[in-house]
């Protein structure tokens, strides 16, 4: 090695240490600032931690004795209602799945595939995954409609959570998908089919007045939002 080569280290080092202490000595506002910055940084909020799961959910037991009386129709809920629900019960706009799947990864929101009196369908334009409490709200439908419809009979989830890219694509694709914000977007709200029950794609009169009289339980009781789009063959139901 050059010897001037270890001098010429020392000496930037002796200038360097001496050039800091009279900048800081001569300059008393640029270690505020050193001090305010490192402030901010301390200051830093500290990310979110996981939610915390409810208790695994147990088999549920409904009994029918307790449904309300149905005839006639079922009460269509304004659309409104199913967006103030999902703003005010939801985990925030999901705009992609990148943010969707930090949500899963925090327990926001928890998947939802098969359970007493429902099964979730082979999604394509949504994910199977859905707030904690609108998974029990879900478990809570099912119970009760294979408690009037006969063990093992189930309904079908055809729709669960989209995010907005998913909605903007649907409604390149589909005239009838919500414009804008749609409450499917805040993990609260899912579509139950009525032509499909037991995993056949038919006319069940019985099947469906089954499903209406356990949907208008649940919306008469203050746990859930509906409307009937016919036009999807499915009934828009939100947790509120």
């Amino acid at each position: 090695m050059n010897k001037t080569t270890p001098i010429f280290i020392f000496s930037f080092f002796i200038f360097f240490s001496l050039g800091t202490l009279a900048m800081v000595s001569y300059q008393p506002e640029l270690t505020e600032r050193f001090k305010e910055s490192y402030a901010d940084f301390l200051s830093e909020p500290v990310p979110t931690e996981p939610a915390v799961l409810p208790e695994p959910i147990a088999p549920v037991k409904f009994d029918i004795s307790q449904l309300l009386p149905f005839k006639g129709r079922i009460k269509k809920d304004t659309y409104e209602d199913h967006l103030i629900a999902a703003e005010e019960t939801g985990v925030g706009t999901i705009k992609d799945e990148d943010q969707l799947f930090n949500l899963v990864c925090g327990n926001f929101l928890v998947e939802a595939k098969v359970g007493i009196g429902y099964k979730v369908e082979q999604l394509t334009h949504s994910f199977p995954y859905m707030t904690p409490n609108s998974k029990k709200v879900l478990e809570e439908l099912g119970a009760a409609f294979q408690a009037l419809s006969g063990e093992g009979n189930y309904f079908t989830i055809t729709s669960a959570t989209r995010t907005e890219e998913q909605q903007k694509n649907l409604k390149r694709r589909n005239r009838n998908a919500a414009d804008g914000n749609s409450s499917h977007s805040f993990g609260v709200s899912f579509d139950i089919s009525y032509i499909r029950f037991n995993g056949i794609r038919e006319w069940n009169q019985k099947a469906q007045k089954n499903l209406e009289t356990v949907l208008n339980h649940f919306q008469q009781t203050g746990k859930i939002y509906v409307i009937k789009e016919r036009k999807q063959s499915c009934y828009h139901v939100t947790v509120r």
